[in-house]
């Protein structure tokens, strides 16, 4: 089995997803989902990053190198150094700063390498051997990283589009033989050879983490997500990211699909106009778009639909689904079906809408309401069927990187559709339904709503100081992150 990246390679690649999830082909509608990464969350992502990407410079293995020496009095000899390893590299000043039009600039100044080693020298039938150390000071390491996305699979890609290294000084201690000195007398020819070795191998460490490392993790991160049988998420991305000096703006699909049946949804994602805050890491604004094509799977798919029936309504309760008890508002109903069970049959007759405004989130479902009585053979007979309209406000809450809802419904407006058992007052079931959909029928509802949707966030992620408003046509979440 192929070994995954470890742990601080995968709070890295997180990190980093967040600010490379944008790329793809020309938008022509406008996104679902917006995710923006501000400069703090870069600067996070910055002080995570570069401690995998130290772990990864000390890995480095020197190659041998060797020379020759000439020296007046002695004539000429040779010289090898050997076994060298890196003891300790500091990165103290590191910044991911956004490189507009192009995606992220890694720049690393003062940093500092460690090496130590062995070196021989031979003259001759003369030997000499001992140990050294190198510090090589001042070090910049400069890269840009190109952020964009494989339009054929909507995965992101981040590239290294360029990198440059350099090493402001070196400073070499010789010890182990009393002819160490042979060796200090050409030292500036074997540290500029070690200053340029390590300058090399510094960029080509940068472009293997970001190329096979943190691009192959990025390419494991699913552009879909499967939440049912019926139905999935699309966050492919939608268009190249908006870089300027201060925010990474990304564009998602955002959309809901039914499973085996996709097909695009009759209305468009309206435009997202964020609001100029960078206080937190990470936000994500999430159009109404976004959850009216939920409402529309759902209710093509046929699945929005409940049977309320006489075991589902508490014991205590006055009101109970038999013919007896609607035959108290409703003379027919007992006398053409006495003491008989009634079942109702709720479904929604067209997709919920959704709306966000600054004030909230409203949802004004159509409900069909077809009662039955239950025959002694276990057969339906059809009694009315009602049109049942209200408004319901919606909370919504973040938990576990899902994001979760809650309904609450104001009072019933009911229509008599059609009846088989001759006309009626439907005033007469006003208190019926108040009772029956906030009771039975709106628990089941929250139940499901509160197992959420899953936000376009990589693994390992928490999301701290959560901040959720309503914006007008869209959800706007904010929030800081930890990677643990």
């Amino acid at each position: 089995m192929a070994r995954g990246p470890d742990n601080n390679l995968q709070r890295w690649a997180g990190l980093m997803v967040l600010a490379a999830l944008g790329t793809a082909v020309t938008a022509t509608t406008n996104p679902g989902i917006v995710a923006r990464i501000t400069q703090k969350g870069l600067d996070y992502a910055c002080q995570q990053g570069v401690a995998v990407l130290k772990k990864e410079l000390e890995k480095i293995k020197i190659p041998d190198f060797s020379g020759s020496f000439k020296v007046k009095v002695i004539g000429k000899g040779q010289y090898n150094f050997y076994s060298m390893f890196i003891r300790e590299f500091q990165l103290p000043s590191s910044q991911i700063k956004l490189l507009p039009n192009v995606g992220l600039r890694l720049i690393i100044e003062n940093a500092s390498i460690k090496i130590s080693g062995k070196w021989k020298a031979k003259k001759n039938f003369i030997k000499a051997s001992g140990n050294f150390d190198l510090s090589l000071e001042g070090i910049s390491i400069l890269s840009a990283l190109k952020l964009s996305c494989n339009a054929t699979t909507g995965h992101s890609t981040i590239l290294c589009d360029s990198c440059s290294s350099h090493v402001n000084s070196a400073h070499i201690h010789i010890s182990g033989s009393s002819l160490g000195w042979l060796i200090q007398l050409f030292h500036k020819k074997i540290e500029s050879s070690l200053r340029n070795a390590m300058s090399s191998k510094i960029c080509e460490v940068v472009r293997n983490s970001v190329t096979s490392k943190l691009q192959s993790f990025l390419q494991t991160l699913p552009v879909t997500a499967k939440l049912d049988n019926v139905a999935g998420v699309d966050y492919s991305l939608l268009a190249p990211p908006t870089v300027t000096a201060e925010i990474l703006d990304v564009q998602l699909k955002g959309e809901f699909f039914r499973l085996g049946q996709r097909r695009p949804p009759p209305f468009a994602p309206p435009a997202l106009t964020f609001p100029s805050d960078h206080d937190r890491m990470v936000y994500l604004g999430i159009s109404d778009y976004f959850f009216n094509t939920a409402w529309l799977v759902y209710q093509q798919a046929g699945v929005l639909h409940l049977t309320v029936k006489d075991d589902m309504i508490p014991k205590e309760s006055k009101i109970q689904l038999t013919t007896q008890f609607f035959g108290t508002l409703i003379p027919q109903v007992a006398k053409m079906f006495p003491n008989m069970k009634m079942q109702l049959f709720m479904s929604v007759s067209s997709p919920p809408y959704l709306t966000v405004h600054p004030a909230g989130m409203d949802l004004s479902p159509a409900l069909d309401t077809q009662a039955f009585a239950v025959l002694p053979n276990s057969t339906l007979a059809p009694l009315f069927l009602l049109g049942v309209s209200t408004n319901i406000s919606v909370k919504v809450d973040i938990k576990s990187k899902r994001i979760i809802g809650e309904l609450k419904m104001d009072k019933l407006l009911l229509q008599l559709k059609h009846s088989d058992i001759g006309s009626f007052s439907v005033e007469s079931l006003q208190n019926v339904m108040n009772f029956l959909l906030p009771t039975v029928v709106l628990p089941k509802v929250n139940a499901r709503l509160q197992q959420g949707f899953p936000l376009p966030m990589p693994a390992h992620v928490q999301l701290l100081n959560l901040l959720l408003q309503s914006h007008q046509d869209f959800l706007l979440v904010g929030a800081d992150v930890d990677y643990s």
